[in-house]
């Protein structure tokens, strides 16, 4: 993954960010050093954005698209008030494995929902509205995540991409990944449902309210 910003204009960022809580410390070490693609955590600085967008948005309600290890979700569910609800959805046992035990370890685990299995099947099957949406899963599905979870955000809800720049690679796509994320790009851009904002932070992401 490239820098979009130097290391040290980052780690700067990094060092005026408010810490995160000593659960997500550790498990983002765990992450770091149990699996084999750890740079799918979205990390401190992309995780504080989230949890301060739960606040400002007053959000009770959540969906998002691709669990991993749980970091995300975790952070985003200590911003929920104690009536809030979080559900998740990912297909891979292994890395919600790690989530469900450090999910049980906080006072805010039990905020959280997981819906192991396909996600399009889980935004079907589930009702709404919801407030708040993440997305950060297989890319080749984002256009169709983002238009399954549309109807089911309430008007002035927000959803939030991840990976929208790709390392620099929608500027000159020629994987398919990097195919599917630029046409993801030029869908929201052109999605009257939204008013919508790219952003430079870490590997991209954008920012989009509901109409």
């Amino acid at each position: 993954m490239l820098n979009f910003i130097p290391k040290k204009i980052e780690d700067y960022c990094a060092d005026n960010t408010s810490p995160e809580s000593p659960l997500l410390k550790k498990l983002a070490e765990e992450t770091h050093a149990t699996m084999s693609n750890p740079q799918m955590l979205i990390g401190r600085v992309e995780g504080v954005f989230l949890k301060l967008l739960v606040k400002i948005t007053s959000a009770r309600r959540i969906l998002e698209i691709g669990s991993f290890t749980g970091y995300s979700a975790l952070m985003m569910a200590e911003a929920l008030p104690e009536d809030g609800r979080l559900i998740t959805c990912d297909i891979d046992p292994r890395a919600t494995g790690i989530a469900r035990r450090y999910w049980d370890s906080s006072p805010h685990g039990r905020k959280i929902e997981l819906k192991l299995g396909p996600a399009l099947q889980t935004i079907e099957e589930i009702e709404g509205p919801f407030d708040l949406v993440f997305i950060d899963a297989d890319k080749e599905n984002y256009i169709r995540y983002w238009d399954e979870c549309m109807p089911k955000i309430r008007s002035g809800g927000v959803i939030i991409a991840d990976n929208v720049l790709w390392s620099g690679r929608v500027l000159a796509p020629k994987e398919k990944s990097d195919r599917a994320l630029a046409a993801f790009n030029n869908h929201v851009r052109n999605d009257r449902r939204v008013d919508a904002v790219m952003l430079a932070i870490r590997d991209g992401i954008t920012l989009a309210c509901k109409r």
